[in-house]
């Protein structure tokens, strides 16, 4: 009888002090909404990034806010180790129309330090009411950086189109995201929606050389599976996949990814931004898990886009069938 109550005592014990074990067992079952963030009339969290580092979600994205009548865009962060409770956000740039800094694309390590890639997205004398309207052609594409995940520096242009060509001569570019070559170690490349998507490479991240660009919706995000690329991109609405070999030519690859849009009242506008990380090997998810923002149920066109916009998940084994929270 001690025996069995001195069992009982530890594993309350361990319930109680290490709560993370459990639900690390479980993560994707306890999860009882497919909304991780969800907007409202004066708020649209949009444009997720994810970083899984040291058992923890690190999830970054675009906050935007109605200010007394200013609607205002930034980029904010959030972390959590279970996907349901998140810390408080946290809003990592400036307020400013001019600038606007959001759509986080991921968050790589170089020479030891975490660089988040970005984007501006001028709006100025935007207001509350007024029809939608979308970043200016000055919207470029910036990093940050940081030691620990938390703090980061001010956003630094990313001069892609080389390092001669003046900043007001880049043309628009917005949804950075960056990935180191798959057969080549200290090749970084950056995507950004321009033309399609265009491509430029660098090894220093100070001198980049313009590759070319592909046909191709925005809010591209590419993993490196099975010694291929596969790129996530979103079109008018929904999600599309593209693979390639050697990072030139491109196929699309499975259906469309709408997920549960019929039947989500959330994102009856539009789906899209769909962020992918392959955690396959993490014991209790093994699975991939994407992020995407919902809009609605107004489109984005009619005024959606700023507010009432949440930020949802979805996981799946093979990347053509998908499941989520309370299917």
């Amino acid at each position: 009888m001690k025996k069995l109550i001195r069992y009982f005592f530890l594993y309350t014990y361990i319930l109680v002090q290490v709560p993370h074990l459990t639900a690390q067992n479980n993560i994707l079952q306890a999860i009882k909404s497919p909304i991780l963030f969800r907007g409202d009339d004066k708020t649209a969290y949009r444009d997720p990034a994810v970083l899984f580092h040291n058992n923890q979600f690190y999830l970054f994205f675009t906050l935007v806010k109605t200010i007394k009548g200013e609607i205002f865009s930034f980029t904010a962060s959030s972390k959590s180790e279970d996907l349901i409770n998140w810390s408080h956000v946290r809003i990592l740039t400036p307020k400013d129309q001019n600038l606007n800094f959001c759509s986080p694309g991921n968050i790589i390590k170089f020479n030891g330090k975490w660089i988040l890639c970005l984007q501006t997205y001028p709006r100025p004398a935007y207001f509350s009411g007024d029809k939608v309207r979308y970043g200016s052609e000055d919207s470029r594409i910036f990093t940050m950086k940081s030691n620990d995940l938390d703090n980061w520096t001010y956003p630094e242009i990313l001069k892609v189109k080389g390092i001669k060509t003046p900043i007001d001569k880049m043309g628009r570019m917005i949804d950075p995201y960056l990935i180191e070559d798959k057969d080549i170690n200290g090749k970084w490349w950056c995507l950004y929606k321009q033309n399609g998507v265009s491509k430029s490479y660098t090894y220093d991240f100070k001198n980049w050389i313009f590759f070319d660009n592909v046909n191709s919706g925005e809010n591209v995000c590419v993993l490196k599976d099975d010694n291929q690329y596969v790129m996530f991109h979103s079109p008018q609405n929904g999600i599309g996949i593209k693979r390639s070999d050697n990072f030139k030519h491109w196929s699309s690859f499975g259906g469309l990814i709408t997920l549960g849009q019929k039947q989500w009242d959330w994102a009856k506008g539009r789906i899209t931004a769909g962020a992918v990380v392959d955690l396959r090997d993490i014991k209790g998810i093994e699975k991939y898990i994407m992020f995407f923002h919902g809009s609605g149920p107004k489109k984005e066109s009619e005024g959606d886009f700023d507010k009432n916009s949440s930020i949802g998940i979805a996981w799946s084994n093979d990347l053509v069938n998908w499941g989520w929270p309370n299917e």
